[in-house]
C-alpha cells in the first residue's frame, strides 16, 4: 500500500517537474521575498521610532509585540513542525531504519526547546552577574562613604536587566526564524515542482511579511542602536533568498532535489530544531513575560484584552496562509 502511495505521488511531482520555469520563478522569487522581508520587519521599527516618547508608545509597542508572538507561535506550530514531521513521515524516509522505528520530529523538537531554555538561562546568569557585581561595589563605596542608598538607582538597573534581557530574546529569536528561513529557501531552490513553487512565491511573500513584523516588534522593544537594528533587518531580509540560492547551487552540483531522501533528512531535522526554539520562545519570553510580568498590561485590564486580540489576531494570520505554504 505505501509503495503504490510512492509510485503515485512519484509520478505526480514527474507531471509538474520543468527546470527552466522553476529557475524563472526562483529568480523572481529572490527579489519578491527580498523585498516584502525588509517591508515586514522594518515597518514596526520605523513606527515605533516615529511614535517614540508618544503618550501611546508603550502600549503600542505591547500589543505589537503581542501580535509577534501570535505570528510566532503559529510559525512554529502550523507551519514548521508539521513540514518537519511531513519530511520525515515521506514513505522515501519513513520506510527506512531508524526513521521508521521513533519518532525523531518530535524529539529534536524537544532538544531544540531545551537547548533555547540552555542558552536563556545562560545568557539571563551573565547579564545578572554583570550588573550585580558593579552594584556591589557601589553599595560597599556608599556604606564606607556613609551615604544613604536611593531607590531611583534600583529602578534603572531594574529597567536595564529589562532591556539587556529584550535584547537577547531577540536575538535569540532571530537565530530561531532564521534556521526556518533556510529551510524554506533551501528547500524551494532544490525544488524543479513547478506546481508547488508557483504558488509558494505569493505565500512566501506574506509569510515573510508577517514573521518579520514579528521580529521587528521585538527588535523595537529592545531598543537597539540603528547599526544593530539595519544588521538584523538585513539578516532576516537576506537569509531566505540566500537559502534559495543555495538550494539552486545544491541541486545543480548533486542533483538533489526537494525530494531526494537525504534532503528530505536535513529537512526536517532543521525544521524540528527550529520549531523548538520558537515554541518555546514565543510562549517563555513572549507570551507568558507579556501577560503576566508586564507591570503597564497588569495594570490595565483593557490593554490585556487588546494584547490578547492582537495575540490571536497574529496566530491567525499567520495560520491562514498555511493554506498556500
Amino acid at each position: 500500500m505505501a509503495s503504490s502511495a510512492c509510485v503515485t505521488d512519484l509520478a505526480r511531482t514527474a507531471a509538474c517537474r520543468d527546470g527552466v520555469a522553476a529557475a524563472h520563478l526562483k529568480v523572481v522569487s529572490i527579489f519578491v521575498i527580498f523585498l516584502t522581508s525588509v517591508a515586514g520587519m522594518s515597518s514596526p521599527v520605523l513606527l515605533a521610532g516615529i511614535f517614540r516618547g508618544k503618550p501611546l508608545y508603550d502600549k503600542a509597542i505591547v500589543v505589537i509585540k503581542c501580535f509577534a508572538a501570535g505570528v510566532i507561535l503559529s510559525t512554529s506550530l502550523v507551519h514548521v513542525l508539521p513540514d518537519a514531521y511531513a519530511a520525515l513521515a515521506d514513505c522515501q524516509v519513513a520506510s527506512r531504519h531508524p526513521w521508521k522505528d521513533f519518532p525523531f520530529a518530535g524529539l529534536v523538537t524537544l532538544v531544540g526547546a531545551l537547548l533555547a531554555l540552555l542558552v536563556d538561562l545562560a545568557a539571563s546568569s551573565h547579564v545578572e552577574h554583570a550588573q550585580y557585581a558593579p552594584v556591589v561595589a557601589q553599595e560597599k563605596e556608599l556604606e564606607l562613604g556613609g551615604g544613604c542608598h536611593g531607590s531611583g538607582g534600583d529602578g534603572e538597573r531594574g529597567e536595564e536587566l529589562v532591556r539587556l534581557k529584550q535584547r537577547l530574546v531577540s536575538q535569540v529569536l532571530e537565530i530561531g526564524i532564521i534556521f526556518h528561513s533556510v529551510i524554506i529557501g533551501v528547500t524551494m531552490g532544490m525544488s524543479q515542482n513547478v506546481c508547488t513553487i508557483r504558488p509558494l512565491v505569493a505565500a512566501l511573500a506574506f509569510h515573510q511579511i508577517f514573521e518579520g513584523m514579528g521580529l521587528g516588534g521585538c527588535v523595537a522593544q529592545a531598543g537597539f542602536s540603528f547599526g544593530t537594528t539595519a544588521y538584523m533587518c538585513m539578516m532576516f531580509a537576506v537569509t531566505t533568498p540566500m537559502g534559495i540560492m543555495l538550494g539552486m547551487a545544491l541541486f545543480s552540483l548533486t542533483g538533489y532535489d526537494d525530494s531526494n531522501p537525504n534532503a528530505l533528512i536535513l529537512e526536517g531535522l532543521l525544521g524540528s530544531v527550529s520549531s523548538g526554539i520558537l515554541i518555546y520562545m514565543a510562549l517563555v519570553d513572549l507570551i507568558a513575560v507579556d501577560f503576566f510580568h508586564n507591570k503597564l498590561m497588569n495594570s490595565t485590564p483593557r490593554l490585556k484584552k487588546i494584547s490578547f486580540l492582537a495575540l490571536t489576531l497574529g496566530s491567525a494570520a499567520m495560520s491562514i496562509l498555511a493554506l498556500w505554504a
